[in-house]
């Protein structure tokens, strides 16, 4: 089993450009006998409200939305460039149809507040503390809207990071 350390968010030194945009990363939520995780390669870390956030983007299609949704919390988990073939399959493949935590051969630890992978060389908890539905009217680059073929927008999760866990 992998070991992780605690770090505090702010020595967390990664291009989260690279991590996120080509690396991706999973979102978990859940329960130890129920969680389900997706693929993302959309969101953001940064500090709003005094704290240390993550921007989550999840689509209310995605089996993902119904964990994210019921938890107080969830996780990012970066299981870096070994583990692609994992990545790949979690983000094109349902959790509804199949059991792809299994079939990615990912092994789930369960924190405190939400499950993360011993896989990862980081993983971000964190608390939920804001919702909002992306809306098209917003848009400014009407570009944006190519992103969106199906009406299937975005809902942003802002939340704490309330851990971030090193691979050691």
């Amino acid at each position: 089993m992998s070991q992780f350390i605690e770090i505090a968010p702010e020595r967390w030194a990664d291009n989260v450009f690279d991590r996120i945009g080509r690396g991706w990363m999973l979102v978990t939520a859940g329960e130890r006998d129920a969680l389900n995780t997706m693929t993302a390669s959309w969101g953001g870390v940064g500090v709003l409200w005094n704290r240390p956030v993550a921007f989550t983007f999840v689509r209310p299609s995605r089996y993902t939305y119904e964990f994210i949704e019921r938890a107080d919390a969830y996780s990012l988990s970066f299981p870096g460039e070994a583990h692609r073939a994992a990545l790949q399959l979690c983000g094109s493949k349902s959790g509804r149809d199949v059991d792809k935590i299994a079939a990615a051969g990912l092994t789930p630890i369960y924190d405190e507040v939400a499950p993360y992978f011993a896989e990862a060389e980081i993983a971000l908890i964190c608390r939920k503390l804001y919702t909002q539905d992306l809306d098209p009217a917003r848009f400014l680059d009407p570009a944006i809207e190519r992103q969106y073929a199906n009406g299937d927008y975005h809902r942003v999760y802002v939340g704490e990071i309330v851990k971030v866990l090193k691979r050691t």
